[in-house]
């Protein structure tokens, strides 16, 4: 079993929690907020920067010149591609550029940010894929789930299509098998580090979309 197999096994019980969280269900049935969604659309905006960031670091970490092309790619995927998906939406949601630059990081968001940048800059290029892994695959995985089941004629359609979509699944089967190709020639305590590493990653997914669902801000 690859390396990438097998945490995905280990941490199955994770993943559905988080498929079938109050967030996720409520989406596909098209009954989530508008004022969850909105709230999350912004935290998703702030956390895209530290994602695309740390992206970055990965690609000037990467010890092949592919990679170092295959991570700054997503570092602007993240950044501009993505950015006019949450566009469309800021627009409709009527949240302007001061509104969204105003507000400001909530809890969850700025731990999931610090982490995965903390974890580019500090770690070595295995365990820096690894911590980034969680945000393409589990996105990749509870998109194709929620589009199984979405209602008709929901409001979220263009985000269900995003992460359902197949430009996105074929950057993220390349994330999964850079990270494989890594873990298959990485002494056996660097794989321990991977595991921890996107094990906690897929937790702060979770605390992600919850934080969101509850509205999360600063308790002071």
């Amino acid at each position: 079993m690859s390396f990438t197999a097998d945490i995905w096994q280990e941490t199955l019980p994770l993943f559905e929690t988080i498929r079938t969280m109050p967030f996720n269900q409520e989406l596909a049935e098209g009954t989530l907020s508008q004022e969850r969604f909105r709230h999350y659309m912004i935290q998703d905006a702030h956390y895209l920067i530290a994602f695309g960031r740390a992206l970055a670091v990965a690609a000037a970490k990467a010890d092949n010149t592919d990679e170092i092309v295959q991570f700054a790619n997503a570092a602007h995927t993240a950044i501009i591609v993505e950015r006019s998906l949450h566009a469309d939406f800021m627009e409709q949601f009527n949240v302007s550029p001061a509104t969204f630059a105003a507000t400001p990081l909530s809890p969850a968001t700025h731990h999931y940010s610090s982490y995965l940048i903390a974890t580019a800059w500090s770690a070595s290029y295995p365990v820096a894929l690894a911590a980034l892994l969680p945000c393409f695959w589990i996105y990749a995985e509870i998109g194709s789930d929620i589009l199984k089941r979405a209602a008709k004629n929901n409001p979220y359609d263009s985000w269900i299509s995003t992460y359902a979509g197949e430009e996105f699944h074929e950057a993220v089967r390349g994330v999964i098998a850079t990270v494989d190709r890594v873990a298959s020639v990485a002494s056996e305590e660097t794989r321990r580090d991977m595991r921890v590493a996107y094990t906690h990653a897929a937790k702060l997914e979770w605390m992600f979309w919850d934080s969101a669902y509850r509205l999360e801000q600063w308790p002071l």
